[in-house]
């Protein structure tokens, strides 16, 4: 299965800021059109991974010691040793977590680019003044004259 389709613990915190379904995030990333999009994917990425693994290590651990776990198979080594790989890869989601947090917090205005679309064959042109010069925009703080609208 392709980590693009691994479940993730920060799926929702994703398609909240980038306001899209996370495989939809995939594609658009594909594009290049935003970095912070993909680097927050690419620790996406990395945290299903660890998170993958965690669920391994607690699943065997509970056969083991579960009601229906083998007693000869159960042994003080191999509970450390799992211990150690769970607390590694508890570490590492942490971090991944507090790094994918920390980016999601900074842009929280980052939405996916629109998607051009085509309403017709319509197109909008205009000329310039005569002369060729175009007016330079007002000042800050200089009142706007009041538009007319039909």
């Amino acid at each position: 299965m392709s980590v693009r389709d691994k479940p993730c613990s920060q799926d929702a915190c994703l398609q909240e800021v980038f306001g899209a379904p996370v495989a939809e995030l995939y594609q658009a990333a594909g594009n290049g059109t935003c970095a912070a999009l993909a680097l927050a994917l690419e620790l996406r990425s990395f945290l299903a991974v660890v998170e993958e693994q965690i669920v391994r290590i607690r699943d065997r651990v509970h056969a083991v010691t579960g009601p229906t776990g083998e007693m000869d198979e159960l042994s003080a080594q191999q509970l450390r040793d799992e211990a150690q790989l769970l607390e590694a890869f508890l570490s590492a989601r942490d971090s991944y977590r507090a790094v994918l947090g920390d980016l999601l917090r900074a842009a929280p205005s980052h939405q996916l680019p629109a998607r051009p679309t085509q309403v017709g064959d319509r197109a909008v042109t205009t000329t310039l003044p005569a002369g060729g010069a175009v007016p330079a925009p007002a000042p800050a703080g200089t009142p706007r004259a009041p538009s007319i609208r039909p």
